[in-house]
């Protein structure tokens, strides 16, 4: 089991989340964070002041996954995020030790994405 954690440009939610559900992942968290890597900065005036922005606004996504799922859930973000400009972002694969569904009690493969139908 890993953990798929990619950090995306917030305008491209919708692209990936579309492209995640019909690659037939459903399991997915997302939380607004900040953050920065190659982007230049930005400089701005706020009120007359020169203000230099130094964190971009990104959004995260975290999906557990087996491994039969890894390599659909990896390639179906990096092309439904990619956008070929610098900021596109990054995706971490990162390993699993345990997992438990709280309202089932399930754990392990059973946990996580996706939900297998009647199994």
């Amino acid at each position: 089991m890993k953990l798929v954690s990619a950090i995306i440009r917030k305008e491209k939610l919708n692209d990936v989340l579309t492209a995640l559900f019909d690659a037939e992942i459903y399991g997915v968290t997302v939380s607004k964070v900040q953050g920065h890597g190659g982007e230049t900065e930005q400089v701005e005036t706020y009120r007359g002041a020169t203000v230099k922005m130094e964190l971009s606004e990104k959004v995260r996504l975290d999906i557990g996954v087996t491994e039969s799922f890894l390599e659909r859930a990896v390639q179906t973000i990096l092309a439904s995020a990619r956008t070929g400009e610098v900021g596109d972002g990054k995706v971490f694969v990162i390993p699993l030790e345990k997992v438990y569904r709280i309202r089932t009690g399930e754990k392990d493969a059973r946990a996580v994405t996706p939900v297998l139908v009647g199994g």
